[in-house]
């Protein structure tokens, strides 16, 4: 695989790819090249599998008081309801 097609894969993996990558991952997934196909799925796999492994290590309890800030804020922001 070429840089590029390693950045495509990241994109999917990310699901930030706009309409012309989007074509880009479309041919690459087209193509006849089976290991070029098989290699852009593993990468993909690989970026999403090492997202998550990240996300759950950076992961930390929210404090007990931001669900309530939270509902505060958001009923703050909504409008009246007609009776």
């Amino acid at each position: 695989m070429n840089e590029r097609q390693i950045d495509l894969a990241h994109a999917v993996a990310l699901g930030s790819i706009d309409d012309e990558d989007h074509h880009e991952v479309q041919e690459l997934l087209d193509s006849e090249d089976p290991v070029l196909r098989a290699e852009f799925a593993e990468r993909v796999r690989d970026t999403r599998e090492a997202l998550s492994a990240f996300a759950t290590a950076a992961a930390a309890t929210p404090p007990p008081s931001l669900r309530l800030r939270l509902l505060a804020a958001v009923t703050a922001q909504q409008p009246p309801v007609a009776s």
